[in-house]
């Protein structure tokens, strides 16, 4: 029901040419990140396989899973609290825009903002079942540098499960855990690259 912005005050809709309808300036469809995480733990199986990386994954220098990486294994030494309980999620974001309709002479941008969990094994933590899209961004156009704006409830919430974590039970040990999560990095081409780190690209 509130017609301006909380944060920056300006009014949540414009007129249309005859004045007749209120149109939002921004739309977004938000899904919460955080039940969904819970929901991985509350099968004993999909439990169990959250904890792959640590303890089930062979350590023997050969490259298979993202936590055979420099990047992981640096991570852990930077932040050994994090990186003690298996529990703890570790994301990856990936995002780019498409036109939905399919008809590149219609004006239309559809942008989707998806998350997987790399604690499970190679073979299921980039599958269908396992990402989880947090984001879709339609509009007109895409929203360019101002995606920053559209990723803020999502932040607001990665934040909280880095900082203070979020109580869960695991059904594999029947314990309740606190349950943090980091975002390893994200997986873009180079237009997305440049809109989501705010860096040119191309050009000069």
């Amino acid at each position: 029901n509130l017609e301006k912005c909380l944060t920056c005050d300006e009014r949540r809709y414009k007129l249309n040419n005859d004045g007749s309808n209120m149109i939002p300036h921004k739309v977004l469809r938000y899904f919460p990140l955080t039940p969904r995480l819970k929901r991985l733990y509350m099968s004993k199986k999909t439990a169990a396989d959250m904890k792959w990386h640590n303890e089930k994954r062979v350590d023997d220098d050969i490259l298979r899973h993202p936590a055979d990486g420099e990047v992981w294994k640096d991570f852990d030494k930077q932040h050994p609290t994090f990186s003690d309980d298996s529990q703890n999620v570790r994301l990856g974001l990936a995002t780019d825009g498409f036109n939905p309709f399919g008809n590149m002479s219609t004006s239309f941008s559809m942008w989707s903002i998806i998350l997987m969990p790399y604690n499970l094994s190679p073979w299921k933590c980039m599958k269908e079942p396992y990402c989880m899209m947090s984001l879709l961004i339609p509009g007109r156009s895409a929203p360019g540098r101002d995606i920053d704006v559209y990723f803020q409830p999502l932040i607001e919430e990665l934040k909280n499960l880095w900082e203070h974590g979020v109580q869960t039970y695991d059904a594999s040990n029947g314990q309740i855990f606190r349950m943090h999560a980091a975002l390893m990095w994200t997986i873009n081409d180079f237009p997305a690259y440049g809109n989501m780190s705010g860096c040119s690209t191309k050009g000069y």
